[in-house]
């Protein structure tokens, strides 16, 4: 992983550009612009608040327009990343044939536009926390090593789904499709306090509920989505016992996954 962070910084200046040019091809002709950029989570928050109307979810003390927003900022750029990430090499086949730097310069890309969109929810996050009279503590200095998490999170991804996905296109296509149900698994439309009280309290499954509690929080999400949570919005530190177990399945897999894109790079030019 030494090499990612030294290829980032050799060849900053590359990424930069290119992910001005992404941002600039994507919303030149939107009327709107960039603000684009922030509807998916606003339109998913006010969904999920109508759903809450009628299925009941339990937020707690924390109003649950602001909570599920708050949920929606790191899954929605890890779903942003992840699924641009996945599509950056196939989609700079030109580049590509061209001239010879690292390929995971385009994951990477990906992640860094994705970056400026997430800033801009940040300020509508600020907007409904002033609203709700909602003030952070200082445990949301932890909010920097919360995105680093993502990022990292969504590269482990990306490295392999994008290799993948130059052998094989049905990688971008059903990509959409597993982000979809994985929301489903993550604390988005419910907390995963909800989780921890049917399983870990009430032992919903019976003499497996610590086994499928762990597996829930093996899913890097769970921790990521509930510790910025808590840090933003709770006044509390990140959770470290549901962090855990997703630490150390991206700390096996992201290696690997690196391993596997630089292995598959050499053939990238000849096959797209």
């Amino acid at each position: 992983m030494i090499g990612v962070i030294k290829n980032l910084v050799d060849y900053r200046e590359l990424i930069a550009a290119l992910a001005w040019k992404n941002i600039v091809v994507r919303y030149k002709q939107a009327y709107l612009g960039i603000l684009w950029a922030v509807l998916k989570p606003v339109m998913l928050m006010l969904i999920f608040t109508l759903v809450k109307a009628f299925v009941g979810i339990d937020s707690g003390e924390i109003p649950y327009p602001i909570l599920t927003f708050a949920a929606l900022l790191p899954w929605v750029f890890f779903q942003e990343s992840t699924s641009e990430g996945i599509n950056s090499v196939t989609g700079n086949a030109a580049l590509i044939k061209k001239i010879y730097f690292p390929r995971e310069v385009f994951p990477l890309t990906a992640m860094v536009t994705k970056l400026v969109e997430l800033a801009i929810s940040f300020l509508i996050l600020a907007a409904m926390m002033v609203y709700y009279q909602m003030v952070p503590s200082v445990y949301a200095l932890w909010v920097p090593v919360i995105i680093l998490y993502t990022m990292v999170v969504a590269l482990t991804i990306s490295f392999f789904g994008a290799a993948m996905n130059v052998y094989y296109r049905d990688v971008g296509q059903m990509l959409p499709v597993a982000l979809s149900l994985l929301m489903y698994a993550s604390p988005v439309i419910y907390p995963l306090s909800l989780v921890h009280q049917k399983l870990m309290v009430e032992k919903a499954a019976g003499e497996w509920s610590e086994t499928f509690y762990m597996i829930y929080t093996a899913n890097p999400l769970a921790g990521i989505i509930d510790s910025f949570q808590r840090v933003m919005l709770k006044g509390l530190p990140p959770d470290f016992n549901s962090l855990m177990p997703g630490l150390i399945a991206i700390a096996i897999l992201l290696p690997l996954s690196y391993l596997f894109f630089k292995r598959a790079e050499s053939w990238f030019a000849d096959i797209i």
